[in-house]
């Protein structure tokens, strides 16, 4: 029961399209981690904020 040459290239070029799409998907993934690092930074410079509810009752 071996695969036809017909079905191997179907599955090589749709191998070939989700390794294309997973490509262009990195650099929006790094972005994303990069404005996340960058956004938690800028949370840790505000002095002693308690966010929790908690907090309010303090």
């Amino acid at each position: 029961m071996s695969d036809s040459p017909d079905k191997r290239g179907e599955w090589r070029a749709i191998f070939y399209v989700q390794a294309r799409v997973g490509i262009l998907f990195v650099p929006v993934i790094i972005s994303l981690l990069i404005i996340g690092a960058l956004a938690g930074n800028d949370r840790k410079s505000v002095p002693d904020v308690d966010r929790t509810i908690t907090g309010s009752v303090k």
